[in-house]
């Protein structure tokens, strides 16, 4: 079975209060992209897994697609399979790559043996694995809150947009990006903002980390302040970084601009 784990954006992302469990409670909207790894299950004699493409760093026994299988297969009669993972999605960019490789590990594993796995069950695995990863069992725009990991759904469609993702290259880790942040509760409710012409939300809609990381990285504010002179309706950075995304309402080609950075656009569903 092969299926293409995409990426989210986050379009606002407030830090809102430290845990006691040493975590972050945050309020966000994760938005479906395109930009994909592709991930093949099949049938083998022995468990092996195998990647290419972008290097995963790490061992590659720590992979949640490893940690996938291995906790299904502690529930379930999985037999063993060759998993391989080809990676395009870069890597610490606030894009929720890892995560959905996982989540779409989930659902494939689901399908492919006829499991019958429920998707509350589903929730439950991908939550275990990271406080993003159940995002993507449903992989549609939704309001996310607690770790990131609890949503409901949000009335916003960009479907027709057109998306522009630039990622400079730069691995920001969560705990760099955590670690200048102070948490507070934005004046502003997110669902209600997101409700108002895209036009408006460069003035309400924020990510907290940039506050912090746009001063370490000044590259980062440069290419969100190139996105704007671009033409791009709402600019922002992804996740904890290093992407930033801008949308527009036009289809604009900007590889050439950003020609020194990895480039992902298309339109928005």
């Amino acid at each position: 079975m092969l299926v293409f784990p995409n990426a989210k954006i986050n379009i606002g992302l407030d830090i809102v209060e430290k845990r006691a469990d040493g975590y972050h409670n945050i309020a966000s909207c994760f938005y479906p992209v395109g930009w994909s790894d592709a991930l093949e299950i099949t049938l083998d004699k022995e468990f092996s897994f195998q990647s290419d493409g972008i290097g995963i760093p790490g061992n590659a026994s720590d992979n949640l697609c490893i940690k996938a299988y291995q906790m299904i297969a502690a529930n379930y009669p999985l037999p063993p399979v060759k998993i391989h993972l080809l990676k395009s999605i870069p890597i610490g960019a606030g894009l929720g790559g890892g995560s959905a490789d996982a989540a779409f590990a989930i659902k494939a594993l689901n399908q492919l043996f006829n499991l019958k796995i429920s998707f509350e069950k589903q929730l439950d695995y991908a939550r275990r694995l990271g406080s993003d990863c159940a995002f993507f069992i449903p992989n549609k725009p939704a309001y996310c809150f607690h770790k990131g990991d609890m949503f409901e759904d949000i009335d916003l469609s960009l479907k027709g947009k057109w998306i522009v993702l630039v990622n400079p290259g730069l691995h920001i880790s969560t705990a760099e990006a955590y670690s200048g942040i102070m948490p507070k509760r934005s004046e502003h409710d997110l669902r209600t903002v997101l409700k108002e012409p895209i036009e408006n939300w460069k003035y309400k809609v924020k990510n907290d980390f940039e506050a912090t990381l746009f001063p370490k990285y000044p590259l980062l504010e440069e290419i969100k302040g190139a996105l704007y002179n671009q033409g791009a309706l709402y600019a922002a950075m992804s996740g904890s970084g290093s992407t930033l995304f801008g949308i527009f309402d036009l289809e604009k080609d900007l590889t050439k601009h950003f020609a020194e950075f990895a480039v992902w656009q298309g339109l928005l569903d």
